[in-house]
C-alpha cells in the first residue's frame, strides 16, 4: 500500500501595509478617498472613545469595560467589506464595527453603564448585540447565514471571535455545520495572542488558527491584523466567494491586545513589558495614519479637525447617555427567567416593600 502526502490546501499569509506605512502597490485595494477618510475618522473615534471609556470606568461612571485598542484595523478593515444588508455577529470588542454601521455612541455608553437598552439594535441594522459568553454567538451566526440563504437574500454574515473562542465546542460545531451546509459566513478570528491570561501557545499546538478551516472543508487565510488594507482585501475576497455560493471562509487576523483584557484584569501579572513594546511598534492607527497622509487624504490640519469632531461627538454621547440613566433596582430580577423562581419572586417582593417603606418608587 502506498504512503503519500495528501493534497491539502496551503495556508496563505497576507500583508499589504508594513509598520512604517509603506504599501505594496500590487496588492493595494482601490478604496475611494472619501471612504479612506471615513475609515480614518472611525478609527480615531474608536481609539478616543476607548480612552474616554477607560477614564469613565476609573471614575465609577460605567461598569467593567473591555478596551479594543490594537484591534481596530481588523474590525474596520473587515466591516468595510460588507453591504448594509449583510449581517454582523460580534463578540464583545467589535463596537468599531457598530460605529461604522451608524450606531449612536449613546447606546454603547449606556450598555457599559449597565443599562440593557444600550444594546437595542438601531432600526434597519442587521447587527446582533455584543456577546459576552465565549463562542456562543457562533452557532447563531451559522443560523443567521443559513436563514438568509434559505430566504434568497444574497446577504453574507460576518462573525467575530477571539483566539480563545477557537478552543470552545460551540466554535467547532459552528464551523462544522457551516462547512457541511456551505453557508455564506465568514469567521473572523481576532488573534490577539492572549485568552485573558492564557497565551496563544497554551491554547493550541496548531501552527496557525487559519489552518483549522481545512478540517472543516473551507478556505482559511492568515492576515496581518494591524493592517487595515490586508484585512479589507481578505474579507472582500471571502464576501465575494460567499455571495457566489462558495460557502464559508475563516480569516485569522494576527494582532495584539495593547491594553488590558477588561478593566477587571491586570496584564502586568502575566505578560512582559518587552512584549507589549514589540507590538506597540506595529501600532495599527499610526500605520494607517501614515498611509492616508501619503495618499493626500489627511494632513495635519485635517487630523486636528477630526480630533476636535470626535471629541465633541464623544462628549455629547456621554451627556445624552447619562441623562437617560434612570436606575431601576427591580430590573435586576428581569431578563433572565421567563417565569421567576419562587425564591427570586420573594426577594423582589421584599425589595418592593422596602422601597415603599423608605418612600422610594422605582421608575416605571
Amino acid at each position: 500500500m502506498p504512503r503519500k502526502s495528501l493534497d491539502l490546501p496551503p495556508i496563505e499569509y497576507l500583508s499589504i501595509l508594513d509598520p512604517e506605512g509603506n504599501v505594496d502597490t500590487k496588492l493595494e485595494p482601490k478604496i475611494p478617498p472619501d471612504d479612506l477618510k471615513r475609515l480614518y475618522r472611525t478609527f480615531l473615534l474608536s481609539r478616543r472613545f476607548d480612552e474616554r471609556m477607560l477614564r469613565l470606568q476609573r471614575q465609577g461612571r460605567i461598569g467593567t469595560f473591555g478596551p479594543t485598542r490594537g484591534h481596530e484595523a481588523a474590525v474596520l478593515g473587515s466591516v468595510y467589506a460588507l453591504r448594509p444588508t449583510d449581517w454582523v455577529v460580534p463578540y464583545y470588542r467589535e463596537w468599531p464595527a457598530y460605529m461604522w454601521r451608524g450606531w449612536p455612541l449613546d447606546n454603547l455608553v449606556l450598555y457599559y453603564a449597565g443599562f440593557a437598552e444600550g444594546m437595542r439594535v438601531p432600526d434597519g441594522n442587521r447587527d446582533l448585540p455584543l456577546c459576552i459568553p465565549i463562542a456562543s454567538q457562533l452557532p447563531h451566526a451559522v443560523g443567521v447565514a443559513y436563514a438568509a440563504r434559505y430566504k434568497g437574500e444574497g446577504s453574507v454574515t460576518l462573525a467575530y471571535l477571539g483566539d480563545g473562542a477557537t478552543s470552545h465546542g460551540d466554535c467547532q460545531e459552528a464551523m462544522n455545520f457551516a462547512g457541511v451546509f456551505q453557508v455564506p459566513l465568514i469567521f473572523l478570528i481576532l488573534n490577539n495572542q492572549w485568552a485573558i491570561s492564557v497565551p496563544r501557545s497554551r491554547q493550541t499546538r496548531a501552527k496557525t488558527l487559519a489552518q483549522k478551516a481545512t478540517a472543516y472543508g473551507f478556505p482559511g487565510i492568515q492576515v496581518d491584523g494591524n493592517d487595515v488594507l490586508a484585512v479589507c482585501v481578505a474579507t472582500q475576497e471571502a464576501v465575494e466567494r460567499a455571495r457566489q455560493g462558495g460557502g464559508p471562509t475563516l480569516i485569522e487576523t494576527v494582532t495584539y491586545r495593547l491594553s488590558m483584557h477588561t478593566t477587571a484584569d491586570d496584564p502586568t501579572k502575566y505578560r512582559s513589558e518587552e512584549e507589549v513594546k514589540t507590538w506597540e511598534a506595529k501600532e495599527p492607527l499610526i500605520r494607517f495614519r501614515r498611509y492616508v497622509e501619503a495618499k493626500g487624504v489627511v494632513d495635519e490640519r485635517t487630523h486636528a479637525e477630526l480630533e476636535a469632531e470626535v471629541d465633541a461627538e464623544i462628549r455629547g454621547a456621554i451627556e445624552r447617555a447619562e441623562a437617560r440613566m434612570k436606575p431601576n433596582l427591580l430590573e435586576v430580577f428581569e431578563h433572565v427567567y421567563a417565569e421567576r423562581p419562587p425564591e427570586l419572586e420573594a426577594q423582589r417582593e421584599a425589595l418592593v416593600h422596602h422601597l415603599a417603606e423608605i418612600g422610594e418608587t422605582p421608575p416605571s
